[in-house]
């Protein structure tokens, strides 16, 4: 088989993805560790859980949502349990399923948090882009998730497909950044 490499365009833009995915994670981890020594895949998890009904998922679906593996979640939820924010118990309709909860201490953390990683997020991404930028960049990683996971939760999810303003959901903060 012959290889088909990238044009010169191509290339650019693989390395500007490229550079963006490598980048990105560590200027938010930074950050919120600077801010409440945890992660930026702690804040993701806190936040799918404030954004969930009740505030609560079982462990399962959380670990579809944060896409880690159920031992990786595990793992990051006794630490979050440590800490107060999040408590395991075995689910009322189904004592196979463990379902994990936002505590009313982790959401008041959460909370607080938000505003300063939402501030993060903006002034990393967002005001480099308009309106259309804004746009584009959910097109293409729509169209990027879409051939790599059809199934991926936020696919399904009309809320993340129509956007979010980044600000306090009902049910807390969202992860939206």
């Amino acid at each position: 088989m012959a290889a088909h490499w990238l044009t010169p365009d191509e290339r650019r833009a693989w390395l500007a993805l490229y550079a963006l995915t490598s980048l990105l994670p560590a200027n938010l981890d930074a950050h919120l560790f600077r801010e409440a020594r945890i992660t930026l895949f702690d804040y993701h998890v806190l936040a799918m859980l404030s954004e969930a009904e009740g505030a609560s998922l079982p462990m399962s679906e959380l670990a579809a949502r944060s896409t880690a593996s159920l031992s990786r979640l595990s793992h990051v939820v006794k630490k979050l349990e440590a800490r107060g924010w999040v408590t395991r118990l075995p689910s009322s309709s189904d004592g196979r399923v463990t379902t994990a909860s936002l505590t009313a201490s982790g959401l008041a953390m959460l909370t607080d948090l938000a505003v300063s990683h939402v501030a993060q997020v903006r002034s990393t991404v967002f005001d480099a882009l308009d309106d259309r930028d804004v746009a584009d960049l959910e097109r293409v990683g729509v169209k990027i998730l879409r051939g790599m996971d059809s199934a991926h939760w936020i696919l399904a999810d009309g809320a993340s497909a129509s956007g979010s303003d980044g600000g306090p959901a009902q049910a807390g903060p969202p992860d939206g950044p």
